[in-house]
């Protein structure tokens, strides 16, 4: 990988995230720029899941041996696991995914099948254990905060949701300025790892070859989860290197395990389908690959900070300091950079990856205006402070990658 694309070495010079030998490998901590990142991410991401029907929950890190045993994770997944803790007579285990969580949500009393499709999503923790040889930056860690939900629904509804998550994963792609180098149905391989059970292999899969009709795709064999197939969106870094960032999976194995049901229109219990989806995978992978993908310069809406004000002397330092009260009060993320800093070109190159630098002159400051520049090199040129505050808090509300119109 080229240095200037390495999201490590950004993520520390811009002062994003870091970590600590007494924290532990794999176990990254993030400073406050990089935690408005996370933050924005985050929120774009649950109103996403909103405005498509999703309902939020939030559910324990932690779980009973026994929960896992019953989803099968125990028994084919224990080795990406911690080790159990005793809590007196009982085991607990740090939780290596959200979805047997869920189940237990859905099933906390009786579904009627009006509720259907029921969307139930969470930006939730969970832990791996990684082995120190392949963990690094935030692409490979320990602690893992997922964007991760499971919708129950019909089996007539499965195919629907399936693309209707896949829509969904395109959207934020175009949002956050990403791309897909390829979508994958990931298939079971040779070994042990799978649970038994061809017919409901073989019905997952036909189900997600229709959610993928119209969509270029390739197999891949020994890539699917322990309890079923799934749609693997692929991204690659600057050095072509790939990796899973979202997925999409229809799982009728864990409906069968933990016995969920619900009343259909006949006044029977029918079996739910249950599918899994990420939108943006875990958050520490999405940041990695926006660092990288950005090279620290990032949307509008995901920036650290919006707006540099830069006085030209210190005689336009009160009608700065105004224009940064305005832009805070609107809910910009604004840094003020006076001349103590070092001259206006050197301000200037300090401000390379903000979107937006408003430098205000004797003239400037006469008229209530800035000479705005924008982070790609154009010179808008000078626009009322009122007028700047405006397009700036629009940009960043569409939540896009435009700068300016």
């Amino acid at each position: 990988m080229e240095a200037h694309a390495d999201h490590r070495r950004l993520g520390r010079e811009l002062d994003l995230f870091d970590t600590d030998p007494l924290m532990g490998a794999g176990l990254p901590y993030w400073l406050p720029d990089g935690a408005v990142v996370r933050h924005e991410l985050e929120e774009y991401v649950r109103e996403l899941e909103l405005s498509a029907g999703y309902r939020h929950v939030y559910s324990p890190v932690l779980g009973k041996r026994e929960l896992y045993e019953i989803s099968g994770h125990w028994d084919h997944y224990s080795d990406d696991m911690f080790p159990p803790m005793r809590l007196g007579s009982e085991e607990v285990l740090l939780r290596p995914s959200l979805c047997p969580h869920h189940a237990l949500i859905y099933r906390s009393r009786a579904r009627s099948y009006r509720e259907l499709p029921l969307r139930i999503a969470e930006l939730g923790g969970m832990y791996r254990s990684e082995l120190s040889g392949v963990l690094g930056g935030l692409t490979r860690v320990r602690s893992i905060q997922l964007n991760d939900a499971h919708v129950f629904c019909t089996l007539d509804q499965a195919v629907e949701e399936a693309s209707a998550a896949l829509r969904l994963i395109r959207r934020a792609y175009d949002d956050l300025g990403i791309e897909a180098s390829r979508y994958r149905l990931s298939l079971p391989g040779e070994g042990g790892k799978y649970v038994a059970g061809p017919e409901l292999w073989s019905r997952a899969t036909a189900l997600l070859r229709k959610a993928l009709e119209g969509i270029e795709y390739e197999e891949a064999e020994g890539e699917a989860a322990f309890y079923g197939p799934k749609i693997d969106v692929q991204i690659s870094d600057p050095a072509g290197r790939e990796a899973t960032l979202s997925t999409v999976q229809i799982d009728f194995h864990q409906p069968e395990r933990f016995g969920l049901s619900y009343i259909g229109p006949d006044g029977a219990k029918h079996r739910p389908v249950m599918v899994h989806r990420s939108i943006v995978g875990s958050v520490e992978r999405a940041v990695a690959h926006l660092i990288e993908r950005h090279g620290g310069a990032f949307p509008v809406w995901l920036a650290p900070v919006q707006l540099a004000v830069l006085p030209v002397s210190e005689a336009q330092e009160a009608h700065s300091l105004e224009l940064v009260r305005q832009a805070e009060s609107s809910g910009i993320r604004v840094a003020y950079a006076g001349p103590d800093q070092g001259s206006l070109g050197a301000r200037i190159r300090a401000a390379r990856l903000v979107p937006y630098q408003a430098v205000i002159g004797e003239r400037e400051a006469s008229g209530e205006r800035a000479a705005v520049r924008l982070r790609d090199g154009r010179q808008v040129g000078a626009v009322g402070v009122a007028e700047l505050v405006r397009r700036v808090g629009e940009r960043s509300a569409a939540r896009g990658t435009l700068l300016w119109e």
